[in-house]
């Protein structure tokens, strides 16, 4: 066997690039960033996408420092291949970081070339998270929500809805933002860095909403149909494990569309737990290569109040990723 002399080791050992939530932020641009998801999520609806089912692993609290129930934590594992790359992101969620001052939400993206298997880029990966997430449901919201001047309400105070403020102001004119979240001093402060309003009450902040989005860690409904406006679009983002839920059932008994029809039948705590089917899924909404069925479909929408399940895809941080390497190639 030849083994490789130490210039091909040093030329096929090269250290990864790395690129820190802020390098990550000022690469990515919103508009960009939605069209090229637009795309990714047509080409996964026609099964055009290699992406695997992530992989989940509870912290075990016998090897852990866990002194409750609500300390422990989930990594999740998401793999996928977008063009020439592999895509890896390692998802950690504990909810009991709160009290540790330091995020719910950890997490980091290796970049692989799919042709020679090296590790190209490392990213710190919860600010690239944030913006796709929010890309997608303002994606989803262009294309489902009411047009022209809209009312929106964040349930949750973190990074994803100071993102889904910025985003949502991509695609439509917001007359304002309510802000709840179940710490009074975070929705407060959340509210006055996005010019929002802060309210006392989860129904508070969605009564006459336009656009309500659910951005939380609950492990049971904080949104109920009773209170949503007629005609409402709903981000339903958070409730990533199958027992979770942020909505509960009379929410959930509007029409409802995936970002991946599979996933959210087996991942969606809120269509687990309500029994619900999506209707469609949001790359087969946007798809303009079918002849009539997409456009018929969302024709059947509209005017409805509509809940958009988003579980948060490994499409999407490929596609964000592939961005940030591009802009780093042009610098």
């Amino acid at each position: 066997m030849n083994l490789p002399t130490s210039t091909q080791q040093a030329a096929t050992n090269r250290p990864p690039l790395w690129f820190s939530d802020q390098a990550v932020n000022e690469a990515l641009d919103d508009h960009q960033l939605m069209a090229e998801l637009r795309l990714a999520l047509c080409a996964l609806w026609r099964g055009e996408i290699s992406q695997p089912h992530r992989a989940v692993i509870p912290f075990a609290a016998h090897h852990c420092q866990i002194k409750t129930q609500a300390d422990h934590g989930t990594l999740f594992i998401k793999p996928v291949q977008w063009k020439d790359k592999v895509t890896v992101k390692l998802i950690s969620l504990v909810p009991g970081n709160a009290q540790r001052n330091l995020p719910g939400l950890l997490s980091t993206l290796a970049v692989i070339d799919a042709q020679t298997g090296e590790v190209i880029a490392l990213m710190q990966s919860n600010a690239l998270t944030a913006r796709r997430t929010a890309a997608v449901s303002a994606i989803a919201a262009d294309l489902l929500a009411r047009q022209g001047e809209c009312r929106l309400a964040l349930l949750g105070s973190g990074l994803l809805a100071h993102s889904h403020a910025q985003l949502m102001r991509k695609v439509r004119p917001i007359q304002d933002i309510r802000v709840w979240s179940p710490t009074k001093e975070n929705a407060q402060a959340c509210a006055q860095a996005i010019g929002g309003i802060a309210c006392e009450s989860a129904a508070d902040a969605v009564i006459d909403a336009d656009i309500v989005c659910t951005l939380t860690h609950a492990k049971a409904p904080i949104l109920f149909g009773g209170w949503l406006k007629p005609g409402a679009f709903v981000a339903a983002v958070g409730a990533p494990r199958p027992d979770w839920r942020e909505l509960d059932d009379e929410a959930m008994a509007n029409p409802v569309v995936a970002d991946m029809l599979e996933a959210a039948l087996k991942e969606s705590g809120d269509v687990i737990g309500s029994g619900v089917k999506p209707v469609a899924e949001l790359g087969e909404l946007l798809s303009q290569t079918e002849p009539l069925a997409p456009n018929q479909q969302r024709g059947k929408l509209k005017g409805k109040t509509v809940i958009f399940k988003s579980l948060g895809l490994a499409i999407e941080d490929a596609v964000a990723a592939d961005l940030v390497l591009s802009a780093q190639k042009t610098q």
